[in-house]
């Protein structure tokens, strides 16, 4: 199964595996991760499962979505470059090692 290691806010690291077809924001939220909120359920309402997607890992998603990137507008952290919303972001085989980073905060 296919691996995503979460950087937490306070720099610990957790390695999941994460089935092909989930969305990075329901593995991070089953396991209870605490960098995420996720207050929408992933319905793309509520920004508060923004992540920083670490090189090289960014150019293997496809781009955000208007939707998505409009929603980006609404971080409580600082937007970068290489801000996601968690949600939208769909595990497969390809992306097994992707690292994601939470944001000092959500909301």
């Amino acid at each position: 199964m296919p691996r995503v290691t979460y950087i937490e806010p306070d720099g610990r690291a957790v390695t999941l595996e994460v089935a092909s077809g989930r969305s990075l924001m329901s593995a991070a939220m089953e396991a209870g991760l605490e960098g995420i909120e996720a207050q929408c359920g992933g319905n793309m309402a509520c920004a508060t499962c923004h992540c920083y997607v670490q090189p090289p890992w960014l150019e293997q998603l496809p781009p955000p979505t208007e939707d998505e990137r409009l929603m980006l507008q609404n971080v409580a952290a600082e937007w970068r470059k290489n801000s996601r919303l968690s949600c939208q972001l769909i595990m497969r085989p390809e992306l097994d090692g992707i690292t994601v980073q939470f944001p000092e905060r959500q909301s």
